[in-house]
């Protein structure tokens, strides 16, 4: 299997959750063995050879190529979750989302000062998540690496909100 390979393994439903928007299904990429295991190996590559504390991946979606991930590099893992779904003390950064503001939290310990991170998600859209991430591993004073994410939709242009990191994605979408 071949990266241009897992573009067929991808459901794409549109008109959802809201009409002209489309939907990205990774469950039949993280389904197929195969692709499962291109897909970490990839994401991985940039990354060889380089010292890496941490993956730094937001719960849900971005946590499933995360936790893969920080087992093939030999590295940590630490979650960032959302308002309402973490009962340690935590620092935060608020962010707009879809004309919402919407609360990341990171526990206090996840993330230490001057650890080496990288920072995972499953889709690059417009770059907010990603930007509050940033702001949270900031306060840690740890240092970004790099970022990575299995899709980016480039139509967005989220990579122009985060261009001051390098950033790698595996498949990308222009419309």
């Amino acid at each position: 299997m071949q990266i241009k390979d897992l573009y067929s393994h991808l459901r794409i439903i549109p008109d959802y959750p809201e009409s002209g928007h489309n939907f990205y299904d990774i469950s039949a990429l993280l389904e197929n063995k195969e692709a499962l295991h291109l897909i970490i190996e990839e994401l991985g590559r940039p990354y060889e050879g380089i010292a890496i504390d941490k993956i730094v991946a937001v719960d849900t979606r971005g946590l499933l190529l995360a936790a893969p991930l920080a087992f093939y590099l030999g590295c940590g893992l630490a979650t960032i979750r959302s308002q309402g779904h973490s009962p340690l003390a935590n620092i935060s950064e608020v962010f707009e989302a879809k004309s919402e503001a919407k609360k990341m939290l990171m526990h206090i310990e996840a993330v230490q000062s001057k650890e080496r991170v990288i920072i995972v998600d499953d889709v690059l859209a417009t770059g907010e998540t990603t930007k509050a991430i940033i702001d949270l591993i900031h306060q840690a004073d740890a240092e970004i690496v790099g970022i990575s994410f299995l899709l980016e939709l480039s139509y967005l242009h989220g990579k122009e909100n985060i261009s001051h990191f390098p950033v790698y994605s595996l498949l990308t979408f222009d419309e």
